[in-house]
């Protein structure tokens, strides 16, 4: 687990919470001021199909929004930079406004398939598209980029890897076609044996 995560997470509230229920309560002491993410990090961040981010408003209320897009999305920029395009929504721009207050942003990726989850803690930056030419090319696809309206940055923090327990495999369209194809082309297989069979005893009537 990386050291800097769990100084961010356990709060005096949350190290009074583990006393009163487990009779004690984690510490972590010396932690860098960032743990940077490594080749199994960049992996996994780089192949999401999508992720949940939170974030707070002025008001204190937590926020949740699904982002979605095809398979590496997500971009690495650099040591511990990720980023992704945000394309025309439904213009509520909820995430957008909350990080003009606060800027800290709290991340879900999972891989449902392989019930994996990573959670990523960081500093988020909104930068308007029609500034940033040169980052909206390396963030979206060509054929997409003019309907780029935001960048989102996210310098990371920390992150933590959660255990598989109770996370449900779920698959996609293209994942399930990929499993059943080899019980797809046996099934055409043995109709085609069947069908030959058919023919032969029709003849020999």
């Amino acid at each position: 687990m990386a050291e800097k995560y769990m100084q961010l997470v356990l709060t005096p509230a949350v190290q009074r919470a583990q006393d009163e229920y487990f009779g004690g309560h984690d510490t972590v002491e010396n932690a860098p001021e960032a743990d940077p993410l490594t080749i199994r990090e960049a992996r996994f961040i780089t192949t999401r199909d999508s992720f949940y981010m939170a974030t707070v408003s002025e008001t204190g209320w937590p926020y949740v929004q699904h982002r979605g897009g095809p398979a590496g999305f997500v971009k690495i920029l650099g040591q511990n930079l990720i980023g992704f395009a945000d394309f025309h929504g439904n213009q509520q721009l909820i995430s957008t406004g909350n990080l003009a207050g606060s800027d800290r942003v709290a991340i879900f990726m999972m891989d449902y398939p392989r019930r994996a989850r990573l959670k990523i803690l960081g500093h988020c930056r909104v930068l308007d598209a029609r500034e940033h030419a040169e980052l909206v090319k390396a963030l979206a696809p060509e054929s997409l980029g003019e309907r780029v309206e935001r960048l989102f940055l996210i310098q990371v923090i920390s992150y933590d890897w959660n255990c598989p327990k109770y996370i449900t495999p779920r698959f996609t369209a293209e994942e399930m076609e990929t499993r059943t194809a080899p019980l797809v082309a046996r099934i055409a297989e043995l109709e085609a044996q069947l069908a030959k069979e058919r023919t032969g005893r029709n003849d020999g009537e």
